[in-house]
């Protein structure tokens, strides 16, 4: 009754009643009619069919699976918790973020870098170097250098990336972008630094 203050209670009650008998039976059609329930339609014919509020749809799911019920609590929980937790939200957008290039920064070191390397040594640290010349572009220090002066988040497991705003994170995804097109036209590492310094100043 909580959207439907004319709905028959006592009619509901009837059927309450009854439900545990063989002769019981129950359509859409008779409750609608019976209860002057709302939120839920139903249609005979040719495209015809229930339809029920979300409300409703939900009650009937749970009611015919525990599993759809159990998904059901363990979303509502979720959002929830977003809802109550501004950061969380900030926090999966980071993570995204962060994610949006690297694959396509990481391939291009690989194939133009790597590959062209023949010291095992200098195959094993080309993905830093070339992660901290993105860092030293759009935050004027190396991953090492940012733990040193923030040993406090260190400490935690953090990277200079994981503090970073959503903004810089932008600017990140668009240097890997940037850094991967200059790897393919095989431009020098110190030009390439140029370029990517000027674009984050923008």
């Amino acid at each position: 009754m909580l959207h439907n203050p004319a709905f028959k209670g006592v009619e509901f009650d009837t059927f309450l009643h009854e439900a545990g008998a063989n002769r019981f039976n129950m359509t859409p059609r008779k409750w609608i009619e019976a209860t002057d329930a709302i939120g839920i339609i139903s249609q005979a014919g040719r495209n015809g069919g229930t339809y029920a509020h979300k409300d409703i749809a939900f009650e009937f799911g749970s009611w015919l699976s525990p599993v759809f019920k159990l998904y059901l609590i363990t979303e509502y929980q979720r959002l929830k918790e977003a809802e109550n937790n501004p950061m969380l939200g900030e926090w999966n957008v980071k993570r995204v973020l962060s994610k949006v290039n690297y694959t396509l920064h990481t391939d291009a070191v690989r194939d133009f870098i790597i590959l062209k390397v023949d010291v095992e040594r200098e195959k094993a640290y080309a993905y830093a170097d070339e992660a901290d010349m993105l860092n030293l572009a759009l935050w004027a220090c190396t991953a090492k250098q940012w733990r040193e002066a923030n040993p406090e988040y260190a400490r935690k497991g953090l990277n200079i990336r994981d503090t970073a705003s959503i903004n810089e994170l932008v600017v990140l995804a668009n240097l890997e972008s940037f850094n991967a097109e200059l790897l393919k036209r095989d431009m020098d590492k110190s030009t390439r630094y140029t370029c990517l310094h000027e674009m984050a100043e923008r």
